[in-house]
């Protein structure tokens, strides 16, 4: 009796959808989405999910089980959730030539499954991030999750599968056409300038399967100009709203894209703290967030500021010489009381790799000469070395503008 339940709780899932979602049949009998998903990467707390809910999104991608308390909380603010599979990377040690490793890592891919593949909230399935980053050969990685997604399928044929893989060349996605039969749907993380080649790309590559923008973002670290001392320069939030209002015009002209999920609906320390979130630590709303939620549909009655241009009076300055930075600014006259906010940090060191875990650089006390809402004057670091002006601009209702400017402090005078 508990079988059949749970077996017509599935089919009525399959045939009802899930949030308001439709779906078509592929020719392996897979429900995939009829209308593109529509969301972000996520991960934030409850106040942040409901945000991305009330900013016009009606899906969410997580990346593992860790936030599987989202499953609950989406389904009553109405999204659905593609559920992450946590798989090892042998970047970070998971051997793939170990068969005792692969079977812990199959036991505990099938307890995740059985234990979730009858919430309500569920739309999909998504096994690993990037997971052959940085590997010369992709192929032994994607069929060891092609194999994990049979194992999948055979426990839920009700929620369609999807594999992140890194962004490549048009060699390595004609690789992908012909590989992962039991993949639904691959997943691609794409940033910056790659998002306005992409069309010509894959149509070089010829693969024609269906695609999700498994991560959506604007200029990365590594794509970014840098300094001379290997700073690399981060975009303003007027900049980087600028870039996904582009990018999801252009993505959203090709059917072959299934869904598009800008990176990332939170907070994330990433070579800088403000590099890829979506929103500020506190959960503050930005420009980036309100370019999302126009392009969903529902557009911000009161605008986040926007900071139109940044200087600094110097890239390198002498130990305490007086260092002088200014912005512009924009801000609608119903926003509320204006302030900005003047932090000093040292430069990032102890940098990840693909999103890997990175801490966040200790703050600096500086001597603060002046300081308003456009301006600040400061005494360097005595210390040599990089750093970075961050700059917050905020106004009377929860939402912020970001900039920073990286500079040195020289050896002696």
């Amino acid at each position: 009796m508990a079988f059949r339940t749970a077996y017509l709780r599935r089919a009525a899932c399959l045939i009802l959808g899930v949030a308001g979602h439709l779906f078509w049949m592929n020719a392996t009998a897979q429900p995939l989405p009829a209308t593109p998903w529509q969301g972000a990467a996520f991960a934030g707390d409850r106040d942040a999910l409901a945000k991305l809910a009330a900013a016009g999104a009606r899906t969410v991608r997580l990346y593992s089980e860790k936030n599987a308390w989202v499953l609950d909380e989406a389904h009553k603010l109405g999204l659905g959730v593609i559920l992450g599979i946590e798989f090892g990377l042998p970047r970070h040690g998971f051997p793939l030539d170990d068969a005792d490793a692969l079977a812990r890592q199959e036991e505990a891919t099938r307890r995740l499954v059985l234990q979730y593949r009858d919430h309500p909230a569920l739309l999909a399935w998504g096994i690993g991030n990037e997971v052959d980053l940085g590997m010369a050969d992709p192929l032994p990685i994607w069929r060891e999750v092609d194999r994990l997604a049979a194992i999948v399928k055979e426990l839920d044929p009700a929620h369609p599968i999807l594999m992140s893989v890194s962004d490549g060349e048009a060699e390595r996605l004609r690789q992908l056409a012909a590989c992962c039969e039991h993949i639904d749907l691959i997943g691609l993380n794409l940033y910056g300038g790659a998002v306005f080649n992409f069309a010509q790309r894959l149509q070089d590559s010829g693969l024609t399967r269906p695609l999700v923008i498994t991560e959506l973002g604007p200029l990365g670290q590594w794509q970014a100009g840098r300094k001379p001392w290997g700073a690399p320069v981060e975009l303003s939030s007027r900049d980087k709203a600028d870039f996904f209002r582009r990018a999801l015009a252009e993505l959203g002209k090709n059917p072959q894209i299934k869904g598009v999920f800008p990176f990332l609906w939170g907070a994330k320390q990433e070579q800088t703290s403000t590099w890829h979130g979506l929103l500020l630590a506190d959960g503050s709303l930005t420009e980036m967030s309100d370019a999302l939620a126009t392009a969903w549909g529902t557009p911000p009655r009161i605008p986040a500021p926007s900071i139109l241009g940044i200087g600094i009076s110097a890239d390198e300055f002498a130990p305490r010489e007086i260092v002088s930075a200014s912005i512009d600014t924009r801000h609608a006259p119903e926003s509320g009381v204006r302030s900005t906010g003047w932090l000093v940090r040292a430069e990032a060191t102890e940098l990840g790799f693909g999103g890997d875990a990175e801490p966040v650089p200790a703050s600096v006390g500086v001597e603060i000469l002046t300081a308003d809402a456009t301006s600040v004057r400061f005494r360097a670091p005595e210390t040599p070395g990089a750093y970075r002006l961050f700059i917050t601009v905020r106004d009377g209702h929860g939402k912020a503008a970001t900039a920073n400017l990286p500079f040195r402090v020289r050896e002696g005078g």
